[in-house]
């Protein structure tokens, strides 16, 4: 198997991307919108993926987190909020908020259940910082990292309850950024003793089963290479650090930074239920 998760071009596979991937046999796949036009064409495309490779449990994820991230989109499929209004409701009904969380994720999941998806991209854990790019912004769950981490467990949660595997991002913190991460590579100059703040979600809900790093390059530990491809970022923060030992993804390599249209991992699937 190719530890690798691979895009799609369209709304069904082509003949050359239906050789490609059962000759390579992937780890897996992601879907955006290009892939998603209704039910019955999502379901038949995802299926065709399980096929492949006779695994009824073939990785295939998707980046839906509500709001401005959807890729299955209305009126097709239910608009869900951004984890901001998750954030707004805590600040006068922290329950309400948590179990909002839970239950627009359950709902969330049973969507992406429907369409044969078994992998969610969320929930974001990046602490939102005042002043940073808008590129997290109303996508964060909040600017306090015990909140961030109790929504962010509510969520994994909801998609489980879903059947639906949660990816905690974007490891380790993505809520400094100020440049926008899909176009340029982030610089974070704060120390490693402000970073704390970043991790702390993170360390929180460390037995994840899949998480996910960002790129962007952090001074205190790495100033040449992005978390993604640092290994000092990879092993002492991430597995050290925090404490993480799932399975790590990096984020999404088809990005104007990049220029690829595919993901690896870190680690090896020891934990990983879809």
């Amino acid at each position: 198997m190719l530890p690798a998760i691979f895009g799609l071009s369209g709304l069904v596979l082509t003949d050359d991307e239906r050789a490609f991937f059962r000759d390579c046999d992937p780890a897996g796949y992601i879907l955006f919108g290009r892939n998603i036009e209704t039910r019955a064409q999502a379901r038949a495309l995802t299926d065709e993926l399980r096929a492949l490779h006779g695994r009824d449990r073939t990785f295939i994820c998707i980046d839906q987190e509500g709001g401005r991230v959807a890729r299955m989109k209305p009126p097709v499929w239910l608009p869900y909020p951004a984890g901001e209004a998750f954030d707004r409701l805590y600040e006068t009904a922290p329950a309400s908020a948590i179990e909002a969380a839970r239950a627009n994720a359950h709902a969330l999941g049973l969507d992406l259940a429907e369409a044969g998806i078994n992998v969610d991209c969320l929930p974001l854990l990046d602490v939102r910082q005042p002043g940073a790019h808008d590129v997290i912004g109303d996508r964060a769950l909040g600017t306090e990292p015990m909140r961030v981490a109790a929504l962010g467990r509510a969520t994994l949660d909801g998609l489980a309850r879903a059947g639906i595997a949660g990816v905690v991002k974007h490891m380790p913190g993505h809520g400094r950024s100020l440049v926008d991460s899909h176009k340029e590579t982030p610089l974070v100059t704060a120390s490693a003793e402000e970073l704390e703040l970043d991790l702390a979600p993170f360390r929180t809900l460390r037995n994840a089963n899949i998480g996910m790093t960002g790129h962007l390059r952090f001074t205190a530990w790495d100033a040449e290479n992005p978390a993604t491809l640092s290994p000092f970022v990879i092993e002492e923060v991430i597995r050290k650090a925090i404490g993480f030992d799932g399975l790590l993804l990096t984020d999404d390599l088809d990005m104007q930074i990049a220029g690829q249209k595919w993901t690896i991992w870190w680690a090896s699937p020891r934990r990983f239920r879809p």
